[in-house]
């Protein structure tokens, strides 16, 4: 009897710290943020950028082409399903490969999968999807940056892939596509519960030098800082 309720005092201490830590980690994520990264004074309106969510994940998206880099002659059209070339933008967002390529719909959700990931155990992968449009709406926010500023942007996407020996993108062939417009590629970093696909998009607008949350997992931490103001 003395061994079960030892038990049962252990087991429910256990579950009370795991609620405590769960209740300081989503506190935490609210308040930083809503804690401004203030954007850099504005110079030229140059280059058209989008911050996209399906309503759990930011991606950046920029334009395919412009003078300053053409991003499919790395990220190939004919890595795509449909292979079709007719695109004006690519989304970019880096994420848990298993998430990615395992888990198609929340109920395909192993709990190994969640484990991996929220603990940095397993590799981490680039989502590109290319779009002939963008709208802006709740989901979709537009901000124009400079030349210099979107140099800083290519910088920080570039370095989050993951390139083989000949400084190539290394494609990731796989039947997890997501539609017929995107592709997947190998990333450096591992992602956890303080560096998630948000938090990658969040330090991409800081990178070039645009309004983000001091820090957040989560999308809505992103879009307050465009929607709420």
């Amino acid at each position: 009897m003395k061994i079960a309720i030892k038990t049962l005092k252990i087991t429910g201490l256990v579950i009370l710290t795991l609620v405590c830590l769960i209740g300081v980690y989503l506190l935490s994520a609210y308040v930083l943020s809503r804690i401004s990264v203030d954007r850099e004074s504005q110079t030229q309106s140059d280059v058209p950028v989008y911050i996209l969510t399906n309503g759990v994940h930011t991606d950046l998206v920029v334009p395919i082409k412009n003078e300053q880099i053409d991003w499919s002659q790395e990220v190939k059209f004919v890595n795509t399903t449909g292979k079709d070339s007719l695109f004006e933008y690519v989304a970019f967002g880096w994420g848990d490969k298993g998430f990615y390529l395992e888990t198609p719909t929340w109920a395909d959700l192993k709990a190994s999968t969640a484990f991996k990931a929220a603990f940095a155990l397993s590799t981490s992968a680039i989502h590109a999807t290319f779009y002939k449009s963008m709208r802006e709406g709740a989901d979709c926010v537009k901000i124009n940056i400079s030349k210099e500023q979107y140099s800083r942007l290519i910088k920080y996407i570039q370095e989050s892939f993951t390139t083989d020996s000949q400084g190539h993108l290394m494609y990731i062939q796989t039947n997890a596509n997501y539609g017929k417009e995107d592709a997947f590629y190998e990333a450096k970093g591992s992602y956890h519960i303080f560096h998630t696909c948000n938090t990658w998009a969040n330090n991409g607008l800081k990178s070039c030098g645009q309004k983000a949350s001091l820090w957040t997992p989560f999308d809505t931490g992103i879009f307050y800082q465009y929607t709420s103001k």
